[in-house]
């Protein structure tokens, strides 16, 4: 997936402008087309956006604080050394139906680490639980399983990112903020991102589509 290095530009001291007459490149997407309409995204969206769920989380974060040893000294060597705090957290995030027969949804693994309970949310207002298969949060992904069997859901098939390009159109659906499903769009702005110190592994598709908090697992569709 998306391997392709990116190249570091090299900076020429040597100055051709005043040898070499620059040629000035414009391009703009067409605000018509002769004798029909533009093209809608809507067709598109009618079949993929069922797919897409909203996940809501609930659990426990755990942190651990170390107590400085001074206070040893003052309470005694039964006074604990470290601190544990239980604090209980929400979260909201998307997901992506990838086999609507078994009920199996795809998200990002930050979505649910950590948490007790995982519900579903699909676009016509039905609400599951959710159990967590497996995960990886080296490559944040997580695979999810409805407990009960669901009947007409939609499912999405699963594309390859090595044929996309830069320049290809890009829709990103989701449930940004928890305001429910939303649809934005944009471009494929680089391919093979990294070295943003933002996960473990960095293979980013890079794009101008608007993504929020929440979108997190929801589905970026691309348009070849």
């Amino acid at each position: 997936m998306m391997k392709k290095p990116l190249l570091a530009l090299s900076v020429v001291a040597l100055s051709l402008s005043s040898i070499i007459t620059p040629l000035h490149a414009s391009a703009a997407l067409p605000t018509q087309v002769e004798g029909q309409a533009l093209p809608s995204l809507a067709p598109m969206l009618e079949q993929v956006s069922p797919a897409v769920v909203s996940i809501a989380v609930e659990g426990t974060q755990v942190s651990r604080q170390r107590i400085p040893e001074s206070f040893r000294f003052f309470f005694g060597d039964e006074f604990p050394a470290d601190q544990v705090r239980e604090r209980p957290f929400r979260g909201l995030g998307s997901g992506v139906i990838i086999d609507a027969g078994k009920g199996y949804i795809v998200t990002n693994y930050h979505v649910i680490n950590g948490a007790n309970t995982i519900k579903v949310q699909l676009t016509d207002g039905r609400e599951y639980d959710a159990e967590l298969v497996g995960g990886d949060q080296m490559t944040d992904v997580a695979l999810l399983k409805l407990e009960k069997k669901v009947k007409n859901l939609t499912q999405i098939k699963l594309a390859d990112s090595d044929k996309l390009r830069v320049g290809d159109f890009t829709v990103a659906i989701g449930n940004p903020f928890g305001l429910g499903q939303t649809v934005t769009s944009g471009i494929v702005s680089a391919l093979g991102r990294s070295g943003l110190n933002l996960e473990n592994l960095e293979n980013f598709i890079q794009t101008d589509a608007a993504i929020n908090s929440g979108n997190s697992g929801g589905v970026g569709e691309p348009q070849w």
